[in-house]
């Protein structure tokens, strides 16, 4: 992991209301720490999680970044280096890493722990597992060891077989295969063996006896019409155009027929074509789209990437109405919709979000949100708003509205998110930051305060240095930093 992806994931541990059984923070004390990388490998199987993690520099209950003096350069048992000792010491060699990041309030080290699958963790042969905010031997604990050794590993949705039983015609017919060499830049195999034969590669078909299956994976990503696929045909996306601020009188609506990424193109542009414009004069008259196409890309990326296939009859979906439009996928969110600025981004479809990647269809870890606030930014649209729902995620971008126009809530939020972006870019809101996001003149920097102001009282941000007496370059981040 880079700087940035390591700064994301501690703010994504620190955001725990609590330890949990596979996170553990601590100061300086590293005696038992081959225990706990048992203890947390254990856990984290136990909790379906893929890893666990030990967080040096961290105070145990604020949460607090205080620094560390642990460093792994130092001496395990009989004066063997740290990290050989550890991994030799515990069985099985579950892999783990650890990254040192130099935090403005000291430096912090965290491991990373694979999580073990169906045999428990020793560490000098002895087990251990976590129980609430303790560390306790597997052994005192029967169910819990016979639940890792006979816990079933997941198969995920983009392993599963989509369509099964067919020749490698069928396959060639159902599935949109120049696309997929084409977005890959790969020249086009002379012959059909070569073409399955780079299917079958990436997992997209699998060969089972003398007949092929193509894989979830395959399918939604590079069907020629999801409807020969009946298990996927209900995850096609759906865009519906309103007349008005309501679903009262319904203009248009389309339904996808393609794979994600051999249609992806064309959904993003059929999009575009329904959106407003406005006229711009500027030395040329020109029509300029009312949103951003890069924000309505992304957003629509992260839909298809983090989606519940779990929840049956229903796909992503783009509702377009006159003042805003809503993007919904099936699923609740992994994580709390006021960290998907800076979170570790986490996926239910990890294959599918790392195929897309590849095809440049959506952007790199943690980064896809960034863009779509500073090109709502750019734009002097309101901030867009992260819904979490029963059984789904909304996210709304507004059309726009001057800072007359906008509710205290539309303040409050664009503060926090304009706060969250300066903090992943490196930086720090101010009056001055905040005036230019909102496009209030120098004059009137006192109505800047007012927002930051309340903002404070919301809980949302906070003051960087709340013992500074100058306010005129006072800094503010949000409440989680």
């Amino acid at each position: 992991m880079n700087d940035r992806e390591i700064n994301i994931l501690l703010s994504e541990l620190r955001s725990f209301p609590n330890e949990t059984e596979w996170v553990e923070f601590k100061r300086n004390n590293d005696e038992e720490l081959g225990e706990y990388i048992s203890a947390l490998s254990n856990s984290a199987c136990l909790h379906d999680k893929t890893h666990g993690y030990i967080v040096f520099g961290i105070e145990d209950k604020t949460h607090r970044v205080v620094g560390t003096d642990f460093t792994v350069d130092k001496k395990g048992k009989g004066n063997e280096d740290l990290i050989p000792w550890l991994t030799r010491s515990l069985n099985p060699k579950i892999h783990f890493d650890h990254y040192t990041l130099d935090h403005p309030d000291g430096k912090v080290v965290i491991f990373r722990i694979r999580a073990t699958a169906n045999t428990p963790v020793t560490f000098l042969n002895n087990a251990y597992v976590r129980i609430g905010s303790y560390k306790k031997k597997l052994s005192e604990f029967p169910e819990k060891e016979r639940l890792i050794w006979t816990k079933e590993p997941s198969i995920g949705f983009e392993r599963k077989n989509a369509i099964e039983g067919l020749s490698n015609d069928e396959v060639l017919k159902l599935l949109d295969y120049p696309s997929y060499f084409d977005m890959m830049n790969l020249p086009l195999p002379s012959n059909k063996n070569g073409i399955i034969e780079k299917l079958t590669q990436e997992k997209l078909i699998q060969l089972s006896n003398s007949s092929y299956s193509i894989t979830n994976l395959g399918a939604i990503l590079f069907a020629k019409d999801l409807e020969q696929f009946e298990s996927l045909n209900r995850k096609s996306i759906r865009v519906i155009i309103y007349d008005g601020k309501n679903k009262l009188k319904t203009k248009k609506e389309q339904k996808g027929q393609k794979g994600y990424a051999n249609g992806f193109d064309g959904l993003i542009n059929y999009i575009d074509d329904q959106l407003p414009s406005n006229e711009v004069i500027d030395t040329l008259r020109k029509e300029v789209k009312m949103y951003p196409k890069l924000a309505i890309r992304e957003l629509v990326a992260n839909a298809i990437i983090h989606q519940d296939f779990s929840v049956s009859g229903t796909g992503p979906m783009v509702e377009i109405y006159s003042d805003r439009i809503e993007i919904t996928n099936p699923g609740k969110p992994l994580i709390s919709t006021l960290r998907f600025v800076d979170h570790n981004p986490q996926s239910r479809n990890e294959k599918l979000a790392q195929f897309m990647r590849r095809l440049n269809i959506c952007e790199e870890r943690g980064s896809g949100i960034d863009k779509v606030l500073f090109e709502c930014e750019v734009y002097q649209l309101p901030a867009p708003k992260f819904i979490e729902g029963e059984n789904y995620t909304r996210i709304i971008i507004y059309a726009h509205k001057t800072l007359r126009q906008m509710d205290k809530e539309d303040k409050i939020r664009a503060t926090y998110l304009h706060s969250c972006l300066k903090i992943v870019s490196g930086e720090y809101m101010t009056n001055q930051t905040l005036r230019d996001r909102f496009g209030i003149e120098e004059k009137n920097y006192s109505m800047a305060s007012r927002i930051i102001s309340e903002s404070i009282k919301s809980g949302m941000v906070k003051d960087y240095d709340p013992e500074s007496s100058s306010k005129k370059h006072a800094k503010y981040v949000p409440f989680w930093h």
